[in-house]
């Protein structure tokens, strides 16, 4: 093998592939940015068959890169926000717009995050872009996942007379390195033309969706409370109490909150829904205030769901559904949300907070170490679409992308390091490799140069 081709052997106590059982005194061998085998340390050095290699020996759990599916990164500076506790969705949604109206180098505060996004063990990220300057945050620093452009505060006139064509202009100035989106804000801060049409600009050109929903409680199902004045006639709209929430259609509402002001109680999810939004090709963040009808829908769809525990503590929010979420089966994944909203960027501080909200929430199974661990990798990586394909991630497979991310845990058996992982894993986090490349190790960034590897230290 040639010195500029050489083979990394990365091996560590623990090696959970995700999409195999965990290893014991395991090893991942890498080659070109590609994984070349998995398994037994002593297996994958025997099926390198004589060649030269390098073997890093790491201390504690060895794990795919973690997957943060749903962050703001040039929100990093507003840190301010994140740290207070609030009473509810207007009430820090007050104090982000505060915060939001200063001077901000969002270019800057994007790439502050993308750094510690590495520091956590971060390789792939579903990054929301409100202003252009933090599109390109990701591709500078190699990191894998989408760059979504947001679209949101769109009514139908000003759709029509020209946000449409403004849209499509952002759009095309979004980098497709590493990959490229669009982001329909929420249902309640978009009207019905825009939302129905972001979808097919989208799919169009073979992109993905992501969306906020159900974060606040006023997108949840809610019965009619009285009378529909001037829709009296209208199949479904019946006497106070009466309205059906499967009827709201009929009614051509403009909006979700002229549906809600109607008096329907159809949920935000139905709405969306019911637009030709959700699909195997978008994914959602928070997905709090869903009933079992709705996550019903996201599965029916293929619609994955990113849970952000802690920014919806911060908001003030009540938790994510998660034991539900398991027990139905449904696709989830982790984001961190924004430091505009969150104490951290590191995913396993989310993780942990999930561990705990699922046992209080009555989920009793064995699997949930196993299952919340695959939800911060492979989960993610599936939400985005970048499970599968030449270029796939999230998991520790032959061929896939060396995206790895090493945690010092002390527990030699495996169930005992998955454990020490999920119930406190946070901050652990001490190597990050992107594409075969060590991005950070013992808390120290490593320089990245996208033609020329770091070699391993």
């Amino acid at each position: 093998m040639s010195a500029a081709h050489p083979t990394v052997v990365h091996s560590a106590r623990v090696v959970v592939p995700m999409t195999a059982p965990p290893i014991a005194d395991g090893a991942v061998a890498v080659r070109d940015g590609r994984i070349l085998h998995v398994g037994d340390r002593s297996w994958v050095v025997d099926q390198l068959d004589g060649q030269t290699f390098t073997e890093r020996r790491w201390r504690g759990a060895l794990l795919p890169g973690l997957v943060n599916a749903h962050s703001h990164l040039q929100y990093t500076g507003m840190a301010g926000v994140g740290q207070r506790q609030y009473q509810g969705f207007e009430d820090w949604a007050a104090a982000f717009n505060v915060d939001y109206a200063l001077p901000h180098d969002w270019r800057a505060e994007a790439s502050a995050g993308a750094e510690a996004s590495l520091l956590a063990g971060v390789t792939s990220v579903a990054d929301i872009v409100t202003d252009i300057e933090a599109a390109t945050v990701l591709g500078s620093y190699g990191l894998g996942g989408i760059t979504y452009w947001e679209v949101m505060d769109q009514e139908n006139q000003a759709w029509q007379e020209h946000g449409r064509a403004q849209v499509l202009d952002e759009l095309a100035r979004i980098p497709t390195t590493p990959g490229a989106g669009l982001s329909p804000h929420a249902p309640y801060s978009l009207d019905v033309a825009p939302l129905l049409e972001l979808p097919d600009i989208v799919r169009q050109r073979g992109l993905r969706l992501h969306l906020h929903l159900g974060e606040a409680a006023f997108e949840g199902e809610r019965t009619a409370l009285g009378p529909v004045p001037g829709l009296e006639g209208v199949d479904g709209v019946g006497p106070a109490g009466g309205g059906h929430s499967a009827d709201w259609h009929l009614a051509n509402v403009p909006s979700f909150r002229a549906m809600r002001a109607l008096g329907f109680g159809a949920s935000a999810t139905a709405f969306v829904d019911r637009l030709g939004v959700l699909g195997p090709d978008c994914h959602i963040a928070h997905g709090v205030y869903v009933t079992a009808a709705d996550r019903a829908l996201l599965r029916a769809r293929g619609t994955a769901v990113a849970l952000c525990p802690r920014s919806n503590a911060v908001i003030g929010l009540d938790p994510p559904p998660v034991a539900d979420y398991l027990r139905e089966g449904s696709p989830i994944a982790i984001g961190t949300d924004s430091l505009s909203s969150s104490p951290s960027l590191d995913p396993m501080a989310d993780v942990t907070a999930l561990h705990r909200i699922a046992r209080a929430q009555g989920y009793g199974h064995r699997d949930l170490h196993e299952r919340l661990l695959a939800a911060a990798t492979l989960g993610g990586a599936h939400a985005m679409g970048l499970a599968v394909g030449p270029d796939r991630a999230g998991h520790l497979a032959v061929g896939a992308r060396a995206d790895l991310a090493v945690f010092d845990v002390d527990a030699r058996t495996v169930p005992d390091a998955l454990a020490e992982l999920v119930e406190d894993g946070a901050g652990r986090a001490v190597a990050t490799v992107v594409r075969g490349v060590v991005r950070a190790s013992d808390g120290v960034l490593h320089p990245f140069d996208a033609g020329t590897p770091v070699p391993v230290p």
